[in-house]
């Protein structure tokens, strides 16, 4: 148990006063109220001891709150709004009313009290006003009118990214808040006080969906300032386009955002500072990210038996940040200060400006990222390594057979071993390959070039794996390509009769590790499994889906790794640089979260096909297999990331292991694969050095070529939060956020998670209004350019299936998604969290533009309309009830959309430009994204389009989880109790 959580704690005990609790967290979780005198927790550690010291702070585990909390009440910090001043523009989210600023936590109503719903966040009578309807009872406060803007007139509003200057209020315009700046008002939302009101108040009306932050105006506004700009590094500290819009990147001495990307580009100066802010300080590292073809690969720097030019003290790779002096004899390290001698083989004349002469030829000089080639120190045993080696482990039990599955692998793999991943200069791949079939025992298979047929070994010990054979197991697939054709077509048949259903599965990794160490390199396995492993072998599992634990505070052993083989195994398996990738076919309850857990620790890709049928699924497993198989990556990687003096890297999440506390240990890394970093202040930063990242991955080639791979990056620091919050990433924000509370799943309750996810978001946004934004009225909601979509997105995350069960989302499947969650990089997690919807209707088929997303709401949705809908692991084309016959006609070549066969998996090739421009368009989507998407076409208004209903986040979730616009108020409602 750590002592601070990555997401601080929620409300102590001491923040609630005697008598009836104020609204809050409190009463948000699934459950109704918590227990009072039961504060929530941090997420991974225990509640605080001291009420008044408890820290909201993920920063520190017993410093004093940024919001003091006295046991009496929390109503300190009203005197303190006067001092505020807009240094950033905040989009307003409610002109002043005549509301007195405390008004927002008058006494529930006397009326009567709304039956609690399945959500998250309930807005109970007391939290929110309850919908007209509930309003007739007793003794109901009239409610204020609905509120005017502060001006009538729109306001021209700033560029983004451009800020108001001191002393202007946010202006106005006739846009809805996706211009910063713009106000929007909450008509009737909070009770105000009625006093200066005029004449009967008017009928309440709902909170307009349109007038809230949209991320579609966000993601469209990036796109119309940046979209197929050229991006250049070479200012510290700046903030890059969004991961949604296309640019092309110029290296001139920061890592590109495809590599890092930050939670924000502006540090606070201080350790206090970041308490009271609350924003988490991280980085999301995809080391292998996929560069586009219009820019350059990394360069390849090698200084021959020499190696990589080091600083002394803190062994940083030379990197733009070293400064040269003394002529270019010395240079001191840009992250420890120290002062170097330059290696005579390095040294170099500096110009009149104190550059070296040969700054333009040395990548590691001019640039954020390039590799060096490392020499033997950096090598296991001081010896060169070995080319990776791929070996496929195929379940050949019954009911694989009998469905055709393993004969489908087998035709495949035919094809796709003809690209196994080479060097760009080798001629072909010097990836060896080995095959294994296994049911209860394990069948190894001797390919050696010079055998006529195949020749099978069995090894019947599951209890403890040995390797039969060393010759002839692992071979180049060009030399041996006919004995393992022939081979590939015997598998299916070899099996045909066979009954045997029960499995093995740690047995299966341990013999491929085992072989990998045997031929001393390292390697990737592929399994394709399908069952339970209940088998008598170690890491033999039991049925344990038990859904009477869902919603309790045990519900956390579901995550959990049923026996700790797994993970001993993992262990083993990362030190010797053996990667697990596993596909699985389940058909009933296999425990994801123990079978998952191997290739999540080993670097790994974990996929899943539930009820795989061949005529349905064949081809996005297919296009699964061979994308992993050609992807980029690096095996038995070691990655460190160092920081300059100040701050540190203290907390790591995604598919690593970490024996201490500083070596992020994978058995390989992939072009999809990211680690998200978190740092927390051990000294100050100053606001001229600003704060300087390295990240330095060692790893082997598919050419067997061991290499460093360096990203460099300097973030700006500043002892203003205006400046932090102005320079703030929503999208890396939410990776970080997901990932932490995905990992806190494990160990803590999710009802306390969510409530101090809500808690955060309310944290964040409050401390912004009241040190960054000008006075206004409680009314209002005001939100941080930077951060106005943090709501949405946060309210999306607490709807994933992994915080809050649902009837159709099996124990497995969230264990499933949590784990992809874990190693997504920002791009991944951005569409995954909020899907993007396009109509298809208003198609333009003379170009493949893609059309204009609308928002994830029911409420957009036309039934004359037909949309598609995809977050990366689904794909849904719905089709209105009244969609135009002509585009049924076009799309799939039948009369009417009775005749539309909802079975179909994929668009029939229908010759015409809709066919061809939607087609186009899926797979222009598909192509960015790891993971195959099986396309499910949905009728409106019949039975699959409550799956399809469960993506539209925007809107209220039909199994609890609250709409954005409740959410908003909610919020709105906490920020405005830590500000009293």
């Amino acid at each position: 148990m750590k002592p601070a959580g990555p997401l601080g704690a929620a409300a102590p005990g001491g923040m609630l006063p005697q008598g009836p609790p104020p609204p809050g967290p409190h009463q948000f979780g699934q459950n109704g109220a918590h227990a009072q005198g039961h504060p929530p927790q941090r997420f991974p550690g225990p509640p605080p001891v001291n009420s008044a010291a408890a820290s909201y702070s993920p920063y520190a585990s017993a410093a004093q709150s940024p919001y003091p909390a006295p046991t009496s009440s929390i109503s300190q910090l009203g005197g303190q709004l006067n001092a505020m001043h807009i240094s950033t523009c905040g989009s307003g989210m409610a002109p002043p009313s005549q509301a007195p600023p405390g008004s927002l936590l008058a006494p529930s109503f006397p009326g009567p009290p709304r039956p609690p719903q399945p959500s998250i966040l309930q807005p109970g009578s007391q939290v929110l006003p309850p919908p007209p309807t509930a309003l007739n009872g007793p003794g109901v406060p009239p409610l204020p009118p609905a509120a005017h803007r502060q001006d009538g007139l729109p306001g021209p509003p700033p560029l983004p990214g451009q800020s108001l200057g001191p002393g202007y209020a946010p202006q106005s315009a006739n846009y809805g808040a996706q211009m910063p700046g713009a106000q929007l008002s909450y008509p009737g939302g909070f009770p105000g006080g009625p006093a200066q009101m005029a004449g009967p108040p008017p009928p309440q009306k709902k909170l307009d969906p349109d007038s809230i932050p949209s991320p579609i105006q966000v993601i469209e506004n990036d796109r119309a300032t940046r979209l197929g700009q050229v991006y250049v590094t070479s200012t510290r500290g700046q903030v890059p386009p969004l991961v949604t819009t296309d640019c092309v990147v110029q290296d001139q001495g920061n890592a590109s955002p495809r590599y890092i990307r930050c939670t924000t580009y502006c540090f606070p100066c201080t350790s206090d500072m970041a308490k009271q802010a609350q924003i988490p300080l991280a980085a999301v590292i995809t080391p292998f990210a996929t560069i586009p073809s219009n820019e350059t690969p990394l360069y390849l720097v090698n200084h021959g038996e020499t190696g990589p030019v080091r600083c002394n003290r803190c062994k940083a790779y030379m990197c733009p940040f070293m400064q040269f002096m003394e002529g270019g004899r010395r240079y001191q390290c840009g992250f420890c200060s120290c002062v170097n001698d330059v290696p005579p083989f390095y040294f170099q004349h500096l110009d009149h400006v104190g550059r070296r002469l040969d700054y333009y030829e040395k990548p590691e000089l001019s640039l954020g990222s390039y590799e060096y080639v490392a020499t033997l120190d950096y090598c296991r045993k001081n010896k060169p390594p070995n080319p990776p080696a791929f070996i496929f482990m195929i379940d050949v039990s019954y009911s694989n057979i009998k469905n055709g599955l393993v004969k489908l692998i087998c035709e495949e793999l035919q094809t796709v071993l003809e690209n196994l991943p080479k060097e760009e200069q080798q001629e072909s791949s010097a990836i060896r390959v080995g095959f294994i079939t296994y049911n209860k025992v394990l069948h190894f298979f001797n390919v050696k070039s010079n055998l006529a047929q195949p020749q099978m070994m069995v090894v019947t010990d599951v209890s403890e794996v040995f390797v039969p054979l060393l010759d002839g197991f692992l071979v180049n697939y060009q030399e041996s390509q006919s004995v393992i054709h022939n081979l590939l077509d015997q598998i299916p048949e070899m099996f045909a009769d066979s009954n045997e259903n029960e499995t093995v599965f740690a047995p299966v990794i341990q013999a491929g590790m085992e072989a990998l160490k045997a031929a001393d390199c390292p390697g990737k396995l592929f399994i394709f499994h399908s069952s339970l492993p209940t088998a008598e072998a170690p890491g033999k599992l039991k049925n344990r889906d038990d859904k009477k634990l869902i919603n309790t505070d045990k519900e956390k052993i579901l995550f959990q790794p049923q026996s700790n083989v797994y993970d001993s195994l993992a262990k083993d398996c990362v030190t010797h640089g053996c990667c697990v990738t596993l596909f699985l076919f389940p058909n009933q309850y296999v425990d994801v979260a123990s079978l998952g857990l191997v290739p999540q620790l080993t670097g790994g890709t974990l996929y899943k096909y539930s009820n795989f049928q061949i005529h349905l699924d064949s081809q996005q497993f297919l296009n699964d297999l061979r994308n992993d198989i050609e992807k980029k990556i690096g095996f038995d990687a070691i990655m460190r990331v160092r920081t300059s003096t100040g701050f540190r890297a203290t907390d790591f999440f995604g598919g690593i292991f970490m024996n201490n506390t500083t070596d992020v240990e994978m058995a390989a890394i992939d072009c999809d694969k990211a680690v998200t970093v978190e740092f927390k202040h051990d000294d100050k930063l100053g606001e001229d050095t600003g704060a300087l990242i390295q990240c330095a991955v060692l790893y082997t080639t598919v050419g067997g070529q061991r290499r460093l791979r360096i990203h460099n990056l300097g973030l700006n620091c500043s002892s203003q939060l205006a400046d932090v919050y102005k320079s703030c990433e929503t999208d890396a924000l939410v990776n970080f956020f997901a990932k932490s509370a995905f990992k806190a799943v494990l160990h803590q309750p999710l009802k306390v998670i969510r409530e101090i996810l809500v808690n955060q978001t309310a944290h964040m946004l409050a401390c912004y209004r009241k040190n960054c934004a000008s006075p206004s009225a409680a009314s209002q909601l005001i939100l941080p350019d930077s951060m106005k979509v943090l709501p949405v997105y946060m309210n999306c995350l607490l709807k994933t299936c992994v915080l809050l069960s649902r009837p159709e989302a099996s124990t497995d499947e969230r264990a499933y998604q949590r784990q992809l969650v874990m190693t997504m990089g920002v791009a991944d997690s951005q569409l995954f969290f909020y899907p993007q919807l396009l109509p298809i209707h208003t198609l333009d088929v003379s170009g493949t533009a893609l059309p204009s997303a609308v928002r994830c709401s029911e409420s957009r949705l036309s039934e004359d309309g037909i949309f598609l809908l995809a977050n990366g692991l689904h794909m849904f084309l719905w089709l209105g009830a009244s969609s135009p016959a002509e585009l049924i006609q076009g799309l799939f070549n039948v009369p009417s959309l009775a005749h539309v066969n909802t079975e179909m998996t994929s668009l029939p090739k229908v010759g015409n430009p809709y066919s061809q421009t939607l087609r186009t368009i899926m797979s222009i989507i598909q192509q960015k994204r790891p993971y195959s998407m099986k396309l499910v076409i949905v009728k409106q208004r019949e039975q699959p389009e409550m799956v399809f209903r469960q993506f539209l986040v925007e809107d209220k979730g039909l199994h609890g989880g609250s709409s954005y616009v409740d959410f908003l108020c909610c919020v709105h409602k906490e920020i405005c109790q830590l500000l009293n």
